[in-house]
């Protein structure tokens, strides 16, 4: 058994793991490019390289669900309720947060690294389509004439998301 498959085992019992880690990611920026995945076999199985090109981006979203804005005035509709539930998960909207952040780079994938009481933490993969070594690299240089790809759900958080059922006229 490799290395990765001891990585991906204890990944598996994440508290030991990211607890201490949790604690400091909570007093960094939201964003935050870092050198090296948390997660390399996670990274690596989602297609990130270690070379020039692809960048990694810690990111925290608050946990919990999200309010309504009030109606102040007028006769308030049906669903004027105080929670509802987002049509998205965390991490998609993690991976959105990011690219409006880096505008000149594609969100390529993104994947769970922790959570705090407060926050939950995702690492997004982005990549510069515009960089010489991505654009010579037959794998990766899809990804050239691909445009806002975390807005078109077309990353696989954005995928999820697009296939669950409207529940808004039944």
């Amino acid at each position: 058994m490799g290395y990765y498959h001891y990585l991906r085992d204890a990944w598996k019992k994440p508290e030991a793991v990211y607890k201490d880690k949790a604690r400091k990611w909570v007093h960094e920026a939201v964003t935050k490019k870092i050198d090296k995945p948390t997660r390399i076999d996670r990274a690596r199985s989602l297609g990130y390289k270690a070379k020039q090109g692809f960048i990694v981006v810690r990111t925290r979203i608050g946990k919990g669900g999200r309010k309504r804005p009030s109606i102040r005035k007028g006769r308030k509709p049906k669903k004027s309720g105080r929670f509802f539930t987002t049509e998205q998960s965390a991490q998609a909207i993690a991976e959105k947060r990011v690219a409006r952040v880096f505008p000149n780079l594609e969100v390529l994938n993104s994947y769970y690294v922790g959570e705090s009481g407060k926050y939950k933490f995702y690492e997004v993969i982005l990549v510069d389509p515009n960089h010489p070594v991505i654009k010579s690299d037959a794998k990766i240089n899809w990804i050239v004439g691909q445009r806002r790809r975390a807005f078109r759900g077309l990353t696989s958080a954005g995928k999820k998301a697009r296939t669950k059922p409207s529940h808004s006229g039944l």
